[in-house]
């Protein structure tokens, strides 16, 4: 088995709860992997083990080409992580932050200066590179963070939530900078809140839960999993949502109903068929809508078809705990 990052059979205790049990997960070399789960279903975890901040209770695993145990410091000179919370000096400008990073990893004083000015021009902030980290945007802090766990230039690229808290601007301006990286071949693995974000990034998703890896694919062929194509109506009058309902010509199991939004959905099999037929019966019975779209499931759907939507807390803080106290 080849890829930039291999996991067999991975486990991971935490007191009587396994934050990873048996976990499998192939990753090629510069692609954007994403893994989703709730929370507590072991995504940090996981990072952790892969990062070499953490050794896993059983199992194997490679990255870049080398054993995380019995090889870390090999494995440490070819990743870059950027973790939940940015690792800036707030007090310092952007450049001297990087020039700061670039010296903890030996690179020498003109090094450092060099590789600062690389990374603040890629990322587009070589004209804020004096200002103080403070008086950056949280889209802008992200990609100076970004940039710092580039310094040594790594092969493979661990993102732990890189875009939490961010607005829609900034989550932008992040991804773009991701889609650079893989496109001058750095692979990256991504794990996120997002599903939008995976949809955007992602060349492959895994689904994480319990520990597990129980879906794994492109987001189309997760997306394929859950029902495929669904049309969704929205009526005028939400008193009639019953009416159209019983009207429609496929209706039965997999039909939603969201009276607050007028709105009743529906899996169907012949996308242009479906459509023509809604629009036909509705007419015929004198129901007015207001909308009417083909659409295929979202990741959200498919998140939650997967996972059943169940909450994890318990498992969330025996993570978290467990975590903080390595």
């Amino acid at each position: 088995m080849t890829g930039a990052i291999v996991v067999e059979g991975v486990r991971k205790r935490y007191g009587d709860r396994h934050a990873l049990d048996g976990l499998d997960l192939l990753v090629g070399r510069g692609t954007v992997h994403a893994v989703l789960g709730p929370n507590g279903a072991g995504k940090t975890t996981l990072v952790r083990v892969l990062s070499t901040l953490l050794r896993p209770d059983a199992g194997r695993v490679e990255v870049a080409g080398h054993d995380v145990v019995r090889e870390a410091r090999r494995v440490r000179s070819r990743i870059g992580l950027l973790g939940q919370h940015a690792a800036l000096d707030e007090e310092l400008g952007g450049r001297q932050n990087l020039e700061m990073f670039g010296r903890l990893h030996h690179l020498g004083a003109r090094g450092a200066r060099v590789r600062a000015d690389e990374l603040l021009e890629r990322f587009g902030l070589a004209d804020t590179g004096r200002k103080a980290v403070r008086a950056y945007s949280g889209g802008m802090r992200r990609r100076l963070d970004l940039a710092a766990s580039l310094i040594t230039e790594p092969e493979v690229l661990f993102l732990d939530e890189p875009t939490t808290g961010l607005d829609p601007r900034g989550r932008a301006e992040v991804w773009a900078a991701v889609r650079s990286l893989v496109g001058s071949g750095t692979t990256v693995l991504l794990t996120t809140q997002y599903l939008e974000e995976a949809d955007q990034l992602a060349d492959r998703i895994s689904v994480v839960d319990r520990g597990r890896v129980i879906a794994d694919g492109t987001a189309d062929e997760l997306k394929s999993r859950t029902g495929g194509d669904r049309i969704d109506v929205v009526l005028r009058d939400a008193g009639l949502l019953g009416a159209a309902v019983a009207l429609l010509p496929f209706a039965g199991d997999g039909v939603s109903v969201e009276a607050d939004r007028r709105l009743l959905s529906a899996p169907v099999t012949d996308r242009m068929a479906a459509l023509a037929a809604v629009v036909r019966v509705l007419e015929e019975a004198g129901i007015e809508a207001e909308d009417i779209a083909l659409r295929r499931p979202t990741l959200d759907e498919v998140f939650l078809h997967l996972t059943g939507g169940e909450a994890r807390a318990h498992l969330a803080g025996d993570e978290r705990r467990a975590e903080e106290a390595v």
